[in-house]
């Protein structure tokens, strides 16, 4: 058995990938950056051409790539850290998106959401 790796080892998070339908590059659009306020990033020419859409905002990026057997993502989810957690809920609300608040995580504040193609999605802070 080999030995833990130690906090101070360098890991950190580049990215997460989420599947989504294709065709529903739109509708992710609308919500991940309209709603959400992240930016799209180009993606490079060579992946291009699979579809999907890369999104950053400050050092979380979120890569959706079309997946033809595309199911959501229901139970696995990314848990994105968030300054205000209300502004983020307020502006889902608002926008007709449900939101799902849980305090069952100690420490944290969070609720759960699901983008348009139903992947799950939680955002929290800790408190």
């Amino acid at each position: 058995m080999s030995e833990p790796v130690p906090p101070e080892s360098g890991l950190s998070l580049h990215h997460v990938q989420l599947a989504i339908p294709s065709g529903s590059e739109d509708r992710c659009r609308a919500f991940y950056i309209d709603t959400l306020g992240m930016s799209e990033v180009a993606k490079p020419e060579a992946l291009a051409a699979r579809g999907g859409l890369w999104l950053r905002s400050g050092r979380l990026e979120i890569h959706l790539g079309v997946d033809d057997a595309f199911h959501p993502a229901t139970k696995a989810h990314p848990g994105i850290l968030v300054d205000d957690l209300d502004a983020v809920g307020t502006r889902l609300v608002a926008a007709g998106v449900r939101v799902t608040w849980d305090d069952l995580f100690p420490g944290h504040r969070r609720f759960y959401t699901t983008d348009p193609v139903g992947n799950r999605l939680e955002f929290l802070i800790p408190t």
